[in-house]
């Protein structure tokens, strides 16, 4: 009876404290649902908001559809390749960080993993509908993800930066060889790799053998320089480019509906899970945590946007892959918090 009676205490102390415990977790995961849902929100709007005005000065005639066309050929051709090129030779820092061949591996792996889930969920449409197989499997890892890194980690952004750059090295030479592959027609009596050698692609590689074989000090600062200059007008021109064209193109949801929905499982439902339980049984969010969550947030991001100035630029299925994205895009509104959260559960 004596010992009953002290333990009953001691019971009803933990169970007290359990239950605080759980509050408090409950508490965070509120937190952090809001802070991203946010952080989500605030950069889709911005698209939103360069839509409307876009949506504007286009009905105006002060913008045409030949401007964009130029743009984009401007974009594609110049100032990308530029960015591309100026933020691997800056940014990439290979002695510094000896994991970072995992990085981009882990990048690739991702990709394949949407190919492969894409292939089998598009099966039946797959060759008439290959451009599907490119919003599946590539993301907006860099123009999405930077802001909400940026808003999320403050303290950690210079590092996130760094860590999503060497991401992006294995995206950009993917989204400007293969993406370019799946999104236009090919040309009649035109070789298949010549689809794959874009300036982008091109721009890519370059910088990263350059980096890799120990030549960055013979270039000179004063090419670097002029380069990074033009390639700093990439983000604001690109940004208006996908509003005008996200304004200009002929939406037809209601045909598109079912393409949408199987993109969104693949690319916000399925790879996000695939991407989990590999970080989870690697264990790498015991030893780079940050590592961990840049690769959640690129496992649930939307389409490339690039994808669209792509489909625009090269004349493919413009319509249709511009309805599946934009349905992406609000859908990630909501699954970027869901996994974020859903990490921070699994990995308390």
């Amino acid at each position: 009876m004596v010992m009953q009676a002290n333990f009953a205490p001691i019971s009803g102390h933990l169970s007290c404290h359990s239950a605080v415990k759980t509050y408090n977790t409950n508490l965070l995961m509120i937190d952090i649902f809001i802070n991203t849902f946010g952080a989500t929100f605030g950069a889709v709007f911005e698209i939103l908001l360069i839509a409307i005005v876009a949506a504007v000065l286009i009905k105006k005639n002060v913008i045409t559809n030949q401007h964009i066309d130029a743009l984009t050929a401007i974009t594609v051709r110049l100032l990308l390749p530029c960015l591309i090129f100026s933020n691997i030779i800056n940014n990439f820092q290979p002695d510094k960080l000896k994991i970072w061949p995992l990085i981009p591996l882990g990048s690739l792996a991702m990709t394949a993993f949407g190919l492969l889930a894409g292939a089998l969920v598009f099966r039946k449409t797959l060759r008439q509908k290959r451009y599907l197989l490119a919003a599946t499997s590539l993301q907006n890892a860099g123009y999405l993800i930077l802001p909400l890194g940026q808003l999320l980690y403050p303290e950690h952004f210079a590092e996130f930066t760094v860590y999503c750059f060497i991401f992006i090295i294995a995206v950009t030479p993917v989204l400007w060889s293969l993406g370019k592959y799946l999104v236009s027609p090919q040309k009649e009596n035109e070789k298949w790799y010549r689809q794959f050698l874009t300036p982008p692609f091109i721009a890519s590689l370059s910088a990263i053998f350059i980096v890799l074989t120990h030549l960055k000090p013979f270039v000179p600062q004063i090419i670097i320089s002029p380069i990074s200059m033009l390639g700093t007008a990439t983000v604001p021109i690109a940004t208006f480019i996908l509003g005008a064209i996200l304004a200009g193109v002929s939406f037809d949801l209601r045909h598109h509906i079912f393409d949408a929905l199987g993109v969104i499982f693949v690319k916000l439902f399925l790879t996000p899970i695939f991407t989990i339980a590999v970080l989870y049984l690697l264990g790498i969010h015991q030893s780079y945590p940050l590592l961990a969550k840049l690769f959640i947030l690129q496992s649930a991001a939307a389409p490339a946007t690039a994808l669209i100035i792509q489909v625009r630029h090269y004349k493919g299925c413009e319509k249709e892959l511009s309805s599946v994205v934009l349905m992406c895009y609000i859908a990630c509104i909501v699954a970027i918090p869901f996994w974020v959260a859903a990490w921070q559960v699994i990995t308390r």
